[in-house]
């Protein structure tokens, strides 16, 4: 059995090294990966299809802000449950 060690990382969006929405220095935190190489990605797939600019607003709405509980997408849905 596993035990719950307190030190894990939760994919949240960074307010620290942020240049829009912290969307990929909260991936980079995440994922200890430099936060520019995760800007670089969304940068190439937003040129070949336009595809980095999806998945950076799906994150932006799925992500929540370091220090919140919950993201813009739940926050939508709970005021339509209301």
């Amino acid at each position: 059995m596993t035990e719950y060690s307190g030190n894990s990382k939760h994919l949240v969006r960074s307010t620290k090294g942020r240049w829009v929405a912290g969307v990929c220095a909260g991936l980079g935190e995440s994922f200890n990966v430099d936060p520019n190489l995760v800007r670089l990605a969304f940068a190439v797939l937003t040129i070949f299809g336009a595809a980095g600019i999806l998945i950076y607003l799906a994150a932006w709405l799925i992500l929540p802000e370091e220090g919140e509980d919950t993201s813009i997408a739940q926050g939508w849905i709970g005021r339509t449950r209301s």
